[in-house]
C-alpha cells in the first residue's frame, strides 16, 4: 500500500465529507499476522456483517474458511466449492410445508434455479482474507475492494464521483445478493474488468438487522477507487452545490 495515498484520500475524505465514517478494505493473503485470526463461533449461525462491526469501529481482522460461522459467508468469500443443496431453492423461495421456512425473496423455486444458473462462480486465491479500517492501513497491505457504509448523502457524493470519467449511465451496479456478495464477492469480481462498477448493496434483509437502518453499502474495486481519490479535488466536490449537502454531513 502506498501511504501517501493513504495519506492522501484521508485528506480529501475530511476536506469533502468531514465527519462520515472512514471506509474500511479487504484483500486475500496467504500470510498470517495482517490481522487478529478469528475463531470459528460457538454459536451454531453467526452473519458476517455482525463481525464486520468490529472492523468499522477500528479493529482488524483476519479469517480462514474454519473461521466463518455461515456457510453462505463460506461461499461469497470464495472458502467453499461445496454444490448448493438442492433445497436451497425452496429456502430463497417459498418453502416446503412443515419442514422449511422459505425467506420468500423470489416468488418461486423455479425463478431460484434459474438465478443460480447466472450466478458468478467465485474461489479464494489465497487462505486468508484481511478485513482493515483505512487509517489502519500499513505498506504491506494491498487493498482489493474499498467498502464504505454510508448515508444518502454520502451515498449521493460517492455515486457521483463513481461516474466522473465515464460516459456509461452504469458505473455503479445493485445486484441481488446477499449482504457479504454485495460487499465482497461482486466487487471482488468487477476488480478483474477493465472498467469496473462499484456495487451499492446491504439490501439484504436478512443482513439489514446488523447495520443502521439509515445505512447501505458503496463497495468500489481499487483500481477504480485510485480514479476517483485522483478526480476529486476537480470534480463536483469543489462546487457551491456540494457545499449544501457538506454542511448537512458535518
Amino acid at each position: 500500500m502506498n501511504i501517501g495515498f493513504k495519506t492522501k484520500f484521508l485528506d480529501l475524505w475530511a476536506k469533502y465529507f468531514d465527519g462520515a465514517e472512514l471506509p474500511f478494505i479487504f484483500y486475500y493473503t496467504d500470510e498470517e499476522g495482517h490481522g487478529k485470526a478469528v475463531k470459528k463461533p460457538s454459536i451454531s449461525h453467526q452473519c458476517l456483517i455482525a463481525v464486520l462491526n468490529l472492523v468499522r469501529n477500528g479493529k482488524s481482522l483476519c479469517f480462514s474458511a474454519d473461521s466463518l460461522g455461515c456457510s453462505g459467508a463460506e461461499r461469497y468469500l470464495g472458502f467453499s466449492e461445496v454444490e448448493i443443496s438442492p433445497s436451497f431453492k425452496y429456502f430463497l423461495s417459498s418453502g416446503t410445508e412443515g419442514k422449511l421456512e422459505g425467506e420468500r425473496y423470489k416468488k418461486s423455486p423455479e425463478i431460484v434455479e434459474d438465478l443460480l444458473k447466472n450466478s458468478p462462480k467465485f474461489k479464494s486465491p489465497a487462505k486468508y482474507i484481511v478485513f482493515k479500517r483505512w487509517d489502519k492501513l500499513e505498506e504491506n497491505d494491498e487493498p482489493a475492494v474499498v467498502i464504505f457504509y454510508a448515508k444518502p448523502d454520502i451515498l449521493s457524493g460517492l455515486f457521483t464521483l463513481s461516474g466522473f470519467e465515464e460516459t456509461s449511465r452504469f458505473s455503479v451496479i445493485a445486484p441481488f445478493g446477499a449482504g457479504c456478495a454485495s460487499i465482497i464477492e461482486y466487487p471482488y469480481l468487477e476488480n478483474k474488468k477493465e472498467n469496473p462498477q462499484a456495487v451499492i448493496g446491504m439490501f439484504d434483509v436478512s443482513a439489514r438487522p446488523y447495520v443502521p437502518k439509515d445505512i447501505l453499502s458503496f463497495a468500489i474495486p481499487m483500481k477504480k477507487f485510485k480514479r476517483m481519490v485522483d478526480n476529486m479535488d476537480e470534480s463536483f466536490l469543489i462546487t457551491k452545490s456540494w457545499e449544501k449537502v457538506k454542511k448537512r454531513i458535518i
